[in-house]
Order: C-alpha cells, then structure tokens, then sequence
C-alpha cells in the first residue's frame, strides 16, 4: 500500500478552510496548488517563500522511497510574473518536478484567516483580541484590530514584545511614534502594508504593526498622529504557515517542520 496522504485530499481541504477561491489577490498570487505531484505527500514543510534555498533544503533531506512533503508557502513562485521558464524559474520548478514535491501556495487567504492568518495569530501572540477588521483591498477587509492587553503600557513595550514572539533580535521593530505613548487601540497587517496607515487611521485605531513600508510613511504616521511599527515583512509573516501546517497536519495525522529563510527586510 502506498505510503502518505493523498494530495488531491490535503488541497480540497485547504481550498476550503483557507476560501482559497473567495479571497480576492494580486494576479501574481495564483494562490492555491502552483505545483503539482504524482499524487502522495507523507508530511509538510511551512515557509514563507518558495524560494531556491528552501526547495534545496527540502532536496537535501529527502529520504529514498519516501514520499514527498507538500510545500506550504506564502509566497509562491510567480509574484516575479509570466515569464519564460529559464534562469532561476527553471532551477526551482526543477527542483520541484526532479523530487515530486508539490507546492502550495496561499497569500491573502493566509493574511486574513481568523484562527491561523498572519494577523489574528500575531495579535493572539501579542494578547489582543481580535475585534473587528479594517483596511479594505479589493472589497475585503484584511486588517485585525483590538485594545492594547494591560501587559503592555507604552508603544516602547509594545516594540519589543514584537521583537520577542517574532524571535527577532532585540531592537530590530522600528517605532515611529507620532501617536499617544501608551497605545490604544491597535490594528495589525502584516507584510508590506505601510500604505495602510491611512486606513488605519480612518478605523479610529492609534498603533499600526506592519511589516514594512516607504519612507514617506514616517511623515504619515507623524503628521496623521498615529504610532507605526515596522516589525519585518518576511518575520511579521512567518506566522501563518507555521499556524496552518500545524492545523493541517493535525487533520491529517503528518508530521511537519518549519524552514526559517530569514532575509532581514
């Protein structure tokens, strides 16, 4: 009998769990199965990027006539877009058809997903409860927000604590205070979501965590008077793949790991 788990069973799950097909997205998202395989994974492998070292670290540890681990990321391989499949676009796709691994891929979905999105799970981790949702892309509200947990009484607090569930070194979330000292209300989209802090704003909301953003967005937040903090766009995201892996090994009895690829932006 083969060994694993149907791959057809593992996507029509996370198709449905994640609205994979509801949840609108930049074209170059194509969330869902980018790759297919011939049929069977025997466990999953979370990473933010589909990226050439995490396909070779996948490679290196692959054991003789096991089968595969699906590839769950949150950036997939076509963001750089329809182009031909040569260069680096060739090596990974290699990398991925040589080995029979398949690669899923959820971007917005991931984002927005109340019990394993990248920002319900950091503010979970950061003590807040979810209370509403703001932002709007394409129709669809993509931020979480709650009040401040009592643990935290300075925007300073706040910094740092991000720093620590996000395993980054001390120092490296960036606070632009042009809000009140002792945060609020706080709204929370991860990734490259600068743009957002008028949105933010306009919630009512006087802290905003994201990922990263341009350097305009330091006038922004000072003039709009509202606290920004840049937390990593690939940290801040890191969460979600590791949440829903961990959910979709539980329902499928699979083992799973993380590969952590930092790149420090």
């Amino acid at each position: 009998m083969p060994s694993g788990v149907p791959l057809h069973d593992l996507i029509g799950y996370l198709d449905e769990y994640l609205r994979i097909r509801e949840i609108p997205d930049d074209p170059r998202a194509i969330n869902g199965l980018q790759v297919e395989n011939s049929g069977r994974v025997g466990g999953i492998i979370a990473a933010v990027d589909a990226s050439q070292a995490t396909i070779d670290g996948i490679v290196a540890a692959l054991e003789p006539g096991e089968s595969p681990p699906l590839l769950l990321v949150h950036h997939g391989l076509f963001w750089d877009g329809n182009i031909a499949v040569t260069g680096r676009r060739y090596r990974r796709l290699a990398g991925l058809i040589d080995h029979d691994i398949p690669l899923y891929s959820a971007h917005n979905p991931l984002d927005v997903h109340p019990e394993v999105g990248n920002n319900a799970v950091l503010a979970e981790r950061l003590g807040i409860r979810v209370e509403g949702w703001f932002g709007e892309y394409r129709g669809v509200a993509i931020g979480a927000w709650g009040h401040t947990p009592p643990s935290l009484q300075t925007c300073g607090e706040l910094a740092l604590e991000l720093d620590r569930v996000l395993h980054t070194l001390k120092g490296s979330a960036t606070l632009i205070a042009g809000g009140p000292e002792k945060p609020g209300r706080i709204g929370i989209i991860t990734g490259a979501a600068g743009s957002m802090i008028g949105a933010a704003r306009d919630a009512g909301l006087d802290t905003f965590i994201t990922g990263e953003g341009p350097h305009h967005t330091y006038f922004d937040a000072m003039e709009w008077g509202i606290n920004v903090i840049y937390a990593g766009h690939y940290a801040t995201e890191t969460l979600g793949v590791q949440a829903v892996a961990s959910h979709l090994a539980e329902q499928f009895d699979l083992d799973w790991e993380f590969h952590d690829h930092p790149t420090g932006l």
